[in-house]
């Protein structure tokens, strides 16, 4: 399945992060909006969730602005408010978050699947946490991620004093997720090795593990608790470093992830975090509405290879995310704060775009070159002062 909408990164505000913490997990820092919808939608749920599936939605898409009430027969925890404004935390298609929470409540796995920076891993998050109370189940898949993280390990001095025993067994966040009906998640689940994958081919299938070294019988085996799933997430750039098998495959239910469709809404999410990130780091936000639109635009028009207007442009090989996009939006603002007066905000934003542009290919500085000679040019000529600043600064990108 595939959707044209979607977003990036973390929605976090300075004042939502424990102290002593830069980012908070997603079920700390909305625990008021969980306990809230808990007590909002006493409707049915699936074995071990937390949340009505309709109001795992809700915690993700928010509640567009409306004010929920809690009935007057439920009981809210002290210090719960009796309404709340639930805040959009995923830019994108409604629909396609609710196929990911029919997936998760017939406990099938979910394969979140798109370019860097789309959003996949804040979405897996935000559904571990509302369905389940924790996103922290989690493996990090690498060249180097072995079948003991995906399974189980040992405590070797529990092992060398006692044997194997279940006191030495040191279970993987996925075997945790089985014995509690929880969620775990898999991130960039085609960078582990083939033989590794394959360990979750039986598992999702089984739905059980089984512990050969201990004693024989049910002891020997780790069986799944209501409620348990897996969501992984791959990264299209990566496609064929570690392609899963068909078998695995089948056992995942495939959902795209794609760029944010709505340059408005892209522009507010980037205004947003980059705003939360300044903010943590005790800075003023000072950096106005044209310069972001601004950089979103030329974000956007590099990314689909064609401008909002029509104009052909030539795409760079690296993923011009929505992620990179709140980077160098930070990066503008913390100059503001920090280098106050020294040069203009709008000054910066050429040779930051050419950092991003160069991850990848050098050679792509040439794309972005070609753009300026393009679209900046010709928004330049059609009366933008925006622009046309932008264009006086092409030298920048020939130094």
């Amino acid at each position: 399945m595939t959707t044209d909408i979607r977003t990036d990164i973390r929605t976090e505000t300075a004042s939502s992060a424990a102290p002593g913490r830069q980012v908070s997990p997603p079920e700390d820092r909305h625990a008021t909006e969980l306990a809230f919808l808990a007590a909002y939608d006493s409707g049915p749920r699936p074995p071990s969730w937390r949340l009505t599936p309709r109001a795992v939605v809700t915690f993700v898409m928010g509640s567009n602005g409306e004010s929920l009430q809690l009935p007057e027969s439920a009981a809210a925890p002290e210090g719960l408010p009796r309404r709340l404004v639930v805040e959009q935390k995923f830019v994108g298609d409604r629909a396609l978050v609710e196929r990911c929470v029919v997936t998760l409540a017939g406990e099938r796995g979910l394969l979140l699947v798109g370019e860097p920076g789309t959003a996949k891993s804040m979405l897996s998050e935000l559904l571990s946490a509302a369905v389940c109370g924790t996103s922290g189940l989690v493996v990090q898949g690498t060249a180097g991620t072995t079948e003991d993280q995906l399974k189980y390990g040992w405590n070797y001095a529990l092992l060398l004093a006692q044997g194997p025993t279940r006191q030495a067994l040191v279970p993987s966040p996925v075997l945790t997720a089985m014995t509690r009906g929880a969620v775990a998640r898999v991130e960039e689940i085609t960078r582990c090795l083939p033989e590794v994958q394959d360990a979750l081919v039986s598992l999702l299938s089984e739905r059980r593990i089984a512990v050969p070294e201990l004693a024989g019988g049910e002891d020997a085996l780790a069986h799944a608790a209501p409620g348990f799933t897996l969501i992984a997430t791959a990264n299209l750039r990566d496609k064929g470093v570690s392609e899963m098998s068909a078998a695995l495959k089948r056992r995942f239910n495939f959902e795209t992830v794609g760029p944010i469709g709505d340059l408005d809404a892209e522009t507010a999410l980037v205004r947003r975090q980059a705003h939360a990130a300044v903010t943590r780091a005790g800075a003023p936000f000072q950096v106005d509405d044209a310069i972001l639109e601004a950089l979103v635009t030329a974000f956007r028009d590099l990314r689909d290879g064609r401008s909002a207007e029509g104009w052909e442009v030539e795409r760079p090989s690296t993923v011009m995310s929505t992620a990179e996009a709140v980077s160098v939006a930070g990066s503008l603002a913390l100059a503001a704060a920090y280098f106050p007066g020294d040069r203009d905000v709008l000054s910066l934003l050429p040779g930051h775009l050419l950092g991003v542009v160069r991850k990848d290919d050098p050679a792509d500085a040439a794309r972005l070159l070609g753009y300026w000679d393009g679209a900046v040019r010709r928004r330049a000529e059609q009366g933008s002062a925006t622009w046309r600043t932008l264009w006086d600064l092409r030298s920048v990108l020939e130094s």
